[in-house]
């Protein structure tokens, strides 16, 4: 009998050892192609003249917030995942424990943000390409700080919810939402306008332009002249920069659908399996962030040929 038991206690201790090892490579995976990833895009987009068009440095803004995965929320990820705890303790614990779920969701938001500004200067360039583009290059210097402070706006409640709180001898990092707002304000409707505000209205808008601008390449007639053309020109580069796009819309829906699907639950419904299942789905959310320069590097030449003058400098320098 004891022997059977201790055979069930090493099974089960070697599983989870086995599903920490995984998670763990799985993790390194994403921050090494995140860091690296984004990092080349900011570069390539700000050494590269010609690549300052409002696409580009929308698609550096969106670079820019995945590369707060790797750098602030990997760390904590991993500490808890070994040490099933909050480590550090006093004023820099409480501080770090607001930040962050605080840096997290603000990411997300300026990506979805980005992504709408993506779809309406690509809305502008197909649909009306004889008008003054919607979205100029130095208008792109106001909207982009515009989602990083509507993004922080939003989720400044995070800073004063999230507290450090001591259970059974382990220090957690939980939202208080009650004690600190009280019982009158309700967090269910805070999360519900978020979801609303920042994912489903987005990609609902998102899928309506991108629908309008597909429609219009269909309709649209050519040039009969087969030489080099003015606009069989801008067409084919439209198209090449729609792929890139939807490209990046498709990947961050299906990647924070069904995360946006486990929140919805958890809100208004206890779960048993929501752990198991918020796990896999922050996980899939969390992997956005790698998954996006690389379909930069996919979809767009320039970004190719950007890293590799880029490479060779670097390489030049080294030498």
């Amino acid at each position: 009998m004891n022997t059977t038991t201790n055979g069930t206690k090493d099974s089960i201790l070697l599983n989870s050892m086995a599903e920490k090892i995984g998670k763990t490579f799985a993790y390194i995976l994403i921050f090494v192609a995140a860091l690296i990833g984004n990092s080349l895009i900011a570069m390539t987009v700000f050494k590269t003249n010609t690549s300052r068009k409002p696409i580009d440095l929308f698609i550096v803004n969106v670079a820019m917030s995945d590369l707060l995965y790797p750098i602030f929320l990997f760390p904590p990820e991993l500490t808890e995942l070994y040490a099933g705890s909050w480590l550090i303790r006093g004023s820099l614990g409480q501080a770090l424990c607001k930040l962050y779920p605080f840096i997290a969701d603000v990411s997300s938001a300026v990506s979805v943000q980005s992504l709408v500004l993506i779809a309406v200067d690509r809305f502008g360039a197909v649909v009306f390409p004889y008008r003054y583009p919607p979205i100029r290059s130095k208008m792109c210097y106001f909207f982009i700080p515009v989602t990083w402070m509507a993004a922080m706006a939003v989720y400044s409640p995070y800073l004063f919810a999230h507290k450090l709180v001591e259970y059974q001898g382990k220090l957690n990092c939980k939202m208080q939402w009650n004690e600190v707002f009280g019982e009158s304000s309700s967090v269910v409707d805070y999360f519900l306008a978020i979801i609303v505000a920042f994912y489903y209205f987005p990609i609902t808008l998102l899928v309506t332009l991108y629908s309008i601008i597909l429609i219009k390449l269909k309709t649209q007639k050519m040039p009969w002249k087969q030489s080099v053309n003015t606009d069989q020109q801008r067409a084919e580069r439209n198209k090449n920069v729609l792929r890139m796009a939807i490209a990046i819309v498709l990947a961050f829906t299906l990647c924070w659908f069904p995360f946006s699907i486990i929140v919805l639950k958890g809100l208004f419904a206890r779960d048993s399996r929501r752990v198991y299942y918020w796990s896999i789905t922050r996980f899939m959310a969390f992997s956005n962030c790698a998954i996006n320069p690389c379909i930069c590097f996919i979809f767009s030449r320039k970004y190719r040929q950007g890293v590799r003058r880029f490479l060779k400098c670097f390489s030049v320098v080294q030498e």
